[in-house]
């Protein structure tokens, strides 16, 4: 996993980004639109999302597309998979666990 992924992602208006592609394509004048903001400002924070490969961008006549790199986002939830896996399997154990106490609990009332 790439930290400029993380990195990339935390500034709140670069992660609004990543949002409004969900969508489709758009251009940087949209984005800057959509987030209002400057032009210069959103061509900024789509060159750190290119740095960290999570956009790409298609030439289009004279227009500029952005849209998502989805392999990014794949490498990403792979990642995040073992945490989930993890977290499921505590929380799991903890249900187990409770079902146990309730049931001794209700045993105990019953004598």
């Amino acid at each position: 996993m790439n930290t400029s992924t993380f990195s990339a992602l935390a500034e709140p208006n670069r992660l609004r980004i990543v949002e409004l592609l969900q969508g489709g394509p758009l251009t940087v004048g949209e984005i800057a639109d959509r987030l209002q903001i400057r032009q210069p400002q959103a061509s900024k924070h789509l060159r750190v999302l290119l740095d960290a490969e999570l956009v790409e961008v298609h030439a289009d006549a004279n227009k500029r597309n952005y849209s998502l790199r989805i392999e990014q986002f794949k490498v990403l939830d792979e990642w995040l998979e073992s945490y989930r896996r993890t977290w499921n399997e505590r929380f799991d154990n903890l249900d187990h666990y409770l079902q146990k106490l309730q049931f001794e609990e209700s045993n105990k009332n019953k004598n």
